[in-house]
């Protein structure tokens, strides 16, 4: 993406399958968003004592970590695996006895998408809960941002272009940063029509109303909380820890 001298970009991809073909190509950081419910469960987990979390893509790999002693989080279109020792609700990550601990994770779209953005040094993982220090952080990198919603199974959805369009607001009242994507503009156009009553809005969400179907959509109210930790959680070295 060509920009002004000494500004940085924002770029929004709204699915993984669309990640190859990002425009920017240097110097860049990556948000991986899943709201429903990856990425606000990761940032549970580090808020709440979890050491680290170790983002697996596959069901396969999943199992072999816990042939290695890891406890397992791990679910497929929100139904938890029955190898895992629980699923992927933040809840399950606030319990006294995860704290400390290493977990390895594997959802149906979020682990997905950090897989596909690992190559690159800078990983970082945002949800409403940390969207205000997350963009003060990203602020202060001095780097453009591409921000990778998960979206269900490659294709788009509301809950994740919402947030990028919050954080991509926020990003560009801070003169260093400026955009050309028409998918970041277009975020931010739903996120002015959600930022009133996230609740109402999300209702529109499909994914919404699968969790709804399974009973698992109590993690509603708590997942579009905004600004309840300031904990900014990166990929280092195939691990999601503290930054």
């Amino acid at each position: 993406m060509t920009k002004p001298k000494d500004k940085f970009t924002v770029e929004v991809c709204f699915t993984p399958v669309l990640y190859p073909h990002i425009l920017t190509q240097s110097n860049f950081i990556v948000v991986i968003v899943d709201i429903l419910r990856a990425t606000t469960s990761i940032c549970t987990a580090l808020a709440c004592g979890v050491k680290a979390i170790i983002p697996v893509a596959t069901l396969d790999e999943a199992r072999e970590m816990k042939k290695k002693g890891y406890l397992v989080a791990s679910e497929r279109d929100g139904i938890v695996m029955d190898f895992a020792d629980f699923g992927n609700s933040p809840f399950n990550f606030m319990k006294p006895e995860v704290k400390g601990k290493t977990i390895a994770y594997s959802t149906t779209n979020g682990t997905k998408a950090i897989q596909a953005a690992s190559n690159d040094s800078n990983v970082v993982i945002g949800s409403f809960l940390n969207l205000s220090a997350l963009a003060i952080w990203l602020i202060q990198q001095q780097k453009n941002v591409v921000i990778l919603s998960s979206g269900w199974k490659n294709k788009f959805n509301l809950e994740d272009s919402v947030f990028a369009g919050a954080l991509t607001s926020i990003l560009l009242k801070n003169s260093g940063f400026v955009t050309e994507c028409d998918s970041a503009k277009a975020a931010m156009d739903l996120w002015k029509l959600a930022r009133n009553n996230l609740m109402e809005y999300i209702e529109k969400a499909s994914h919404r109303h699968r969790l709804k179907k399974l009973v698992l959509d109590d993690v509603l109210e708590y997942t579009f909380t905004v600004d309840s930790t300031d904990v900014i959680p990166i990929l280092n070295n195939g691990m999601i820890i503290k930054a």
